[in-house]
């Protein structure tokens, strides 16, 4: 299976390479996941439950980043282990290109199942991997930039400096 799609973050790229590669980011993006343990240079290692149609299995598994283009681009390998339910296994390349609103973060992911997870059938298993990609993502850009609110019609000075510092992301704030 493979799928590919493109984000605009409203966040400098610097942000963005670094919420990438923080286990802590990556442990609250992740679905399902209980654990991210590890650091960029060794790799990482996650624990993620999750239910696939009728099959719901624990997974374990290695993380591994190559291909690394400081601030640029990474490859992100990684396979997990989910004991009777089988395996899955797969990489990522996300590159990150800075945009006058911020980072347009783009991947291409492909993956691979096995075990009883491959006899559920590539149209459960596409859809599943589609909907945990968009849900990380979708997670990952709002610890970086912040949950997207309505702008208040005519903020004034103070009103402003209030909503810049609750739209922020926890990443955000933790770096800012």
């Amino acid at each position: 299976m493979q799928m590919s799609d493109t984000r605009e973050i409203k966040a400098a790229p610097s942000d963005v390479w670094a919420a990438i590669l923080n286990p802590d980011v990556l442990k609250e993006c992740i679905p399902g996941c209980t654990e991210v343990t590890g650091n960029r240079e060794e790799g990482f290692e996650a624990t993620v439950t999750q239910k696939v149609g009728p099959v719901k299995a624990t997974f374990k598994g290695a993380v591994t980043l190559s291909d690394i283009t400081e601030g640029e681009a990474v490859t992100i390998s990684g396979e997990g282990k989910g004991g009777p339910a089988g395996f899955a296994k797969g990489g990522a390349v996300v590159r990150l290109e800075p945009i006058p609103e911020g980072t347009r973060l783009s991947y291409e992911v492909e993956a691979n199942v096995g075990g009883k997870l491959a006899q559920l059938g590539s149209r459960i298993i596409d859809g599943f991997a589609k909907k945990m990609a968009d849900e990380f993502f979708n997670r990952f850009q709002q610890a970086v930039e912040g949950p997207a609110e309505p702008e208040p019609a005519v903020p004034d000075a103070a009103e402003a400096t209030d909503d810049e510092t609750k739209k922020k992301g926890w990443f955000k704030r933790l770096i800012s």
